[in-house]
């Protein structure tokens, strides 16, 4: 891809400064604690090894003097932002979770709407939660035969606009962790005829900038701010997350404001290197390795075919009118239903039996995560395992099925801002009288992330029958008060 020859895509500001911080023998006087390992328990420096800790020192006054006068960082988010097509790019080592928030923040405020697709990960309702705005819900494009959500489609964004024309902005997620991915130049072209911002949240596209064969990049589609967790889909370190800018519709200095205000005032060195590693390495190099991972990909998908009782979900499966726009083959996603089990149960007997860890896992579905990362042997070990899978799909039949309802049953009324909601009088009450409640928290099958029940949502049989099923076949609910459901927490007042 083209990139700015003025700037220069061998370097690497950060693992550059941080190499000489080492070669000059600095000593420092300063947090962390460990003070490059010496201090650390042996029995963790074997775990972890000293370069863990040798990476590990303060970003001013360490990596850089005092006053940044080196400017390591910002060299380094200004290589990553010609590596992407940006105009801004900011890094974050609290993940995309913190630079959702940001990005929400900056575009919106208090008492203040905004639209959001109402697949829309957790962290972006805890960024609601935080700020008190209000969200316009945008329904995805619902597939009823396989009860899975893509993203909404640009008409749904119109007609909520014409509804709410107050809106400060929209919200997309995609690509989803299913790997579907919205009409973003349409959903662009629908705010920016309004003046309004389009963020996206592309946690999950870290790759896509970086090849022509996969879905179109948010920055290219004309997206305003981008949200992007390198360490999903990149090289990157966990918590690695860049957002990115472009247009006139947001002050960047406002971006990095509430950046600021919601992150960490001692960021992890060791991330920053990860971010600043990757992007030279997708510059240099992403292309091939790309190409490598698609076709490694094509043929992982076509060998999972081939298995008896397995299907591996394809762009002909997503992509369409009224469906999603686009499809990245990497999150292999593969439909169980002619094994008669569960995702949930089978990414538990694949881990009990071949020590394989599976990304996601629904009712129907388990899903392998592809990067540039793996090779033949990697996706060798993953066949076997799905072959024996099959082989003994006998012993994984006698599941707890799942009560999943129709797509107008999943959609919730929203009684109340998910701020007010959440901290509101709360009580805890037995699930069986929760109809009718308005919940109090957010309820979440994890992973991907995607919540069910909003604070905020006035709960229904029909969902709460279906997160009960989901409990008793495996389903993870950890960010629910009781992640059993036995009980549920909701606003005190009933009335509410």
């Amino acid at each position: 891809m083209a990139v700015n020859e003025s700037l220069n895509h061998d370097e690497a500001p950060v693992l550059e400064a941080l190499e000489r911080y080492h070669d000059v023998d600095e000593l420092a006087f300063t947090p962390p604690g460990h003070k490059q390992a010496r201090g650390a328990d042996p029995r963790v420096r074997r775990v972890l090894g000293d370069a863990v800790f040798h990476g590990d020192l303060l970003a001013s006054g360490g990596l850089d003097d005092r006053l940044s006068r080196g400017n390591v960082l910002e060299r380094a988010q200004r290589l990553m932002a010609d590596a992407v097509h940006a105009e801004h790019t900011f890094f974050s080592t609290c993940g995309s979770s913190l630079s959702v928030k940001a990005a929400m923040l900056a575009v919106t405020a208090p008492h203040r709407r905004l639209l959001v697709g109402r697949d829309a990960h957790k962290s972006v309702i805890a960024g609601l939660i935080l700020s008190g705005v209000e969200p316009v819900w945008v329904d995805p494009a619902w597939d009823a035969e396989r009860h899975l959500a893509h993203p909404p489609t640009a008409e749904s964004f119109e007609d909520a606009f014409a509804a709410h024309p107050d809106a400060d902005g929209a919200l997309v997620t995609s690509p989803t962790p299913y790997g579907a991915a919205a009409d973003l130049r349409g959903i662009a072209d629908v705010c920016h005829r309004r003046g309004k911002p389009l963020i996206v949240d592309e946690a999950w596209g870290a790759h896509l900038p970086f090849h022509d064969k996969l879905p179109t990049w948010a920055m290219d589609a004309g997206a305003d701010i981008c949200v992007t967790s390198v360490h999903k889909m990149g090289s990157g370190l966990e918590q690695g997350s860049v957002f990115h800018l472009q247009g006139d519709l947001i002050d960047p200095a406002a971006l990095a404001s509430r950046a600021d205000l919601l992150g960490t005032t001692s960021p992890s060195v060791l991330l920053y290197a990860g971010l600043d590693g990757w992007r030279r390495q997708m510059v240099q190099d992403g292309k091939r390795l790309i190409d490598d991972a698609l076709s490694l990909a094509a043929r992982t998908r076509a060998a999972i075919e081939r298995i008896d009782g397995l299907h591996v979900d394809d762009a002909d499966d997503y992509c369409g009118p009224g469906r999603a726009a686009d499809f990245d083959p990497l999150p292999v996603v593969i439909d169980l239903s002619g094994l008669g089990t569960t995702g949930y149960r089978a990414g538990d007997w694949l881990r009990t039996h071949h020590r394989v860890d599976m990304h996601l896992f629904d009712h129907r579905r388990i899903s392998a995560q592809l990067t540039h990362a793996d090779d033949e042997s990697t996706v060798g070990r993953l066949l076997d395992a799905l072959r024996d899978l099959s082989a003994h799909a006998d012993e994984l039949r006698d599941v707890p099925g799942v009560i999943v309802p129709d797509p107008a049953h999943l959609r919730m009324t929203q009684a109340t801002l998910p701020r007010d909601a959440y901290f509101a009088s709360y009580e805890d009450v037995p699930v069986t009288d929760a109809a009718g409640r308005v919940a109090a928290e957010m309820i979440t099958p994890y992973p991907p992330g995607i919540p069910v029940v909003l604070p905020g949502e006035r709960l229904t049989e029909p969902v709460l029958t279906y997160l009960r099923s989901g409990v008793r076949a495996g389903m993870n609910l950890p960010d629910a008060a009781d992640s059993s459901l036995r009980t549920v927490r909701v606003t005190a007042s009933a009335s509410v």
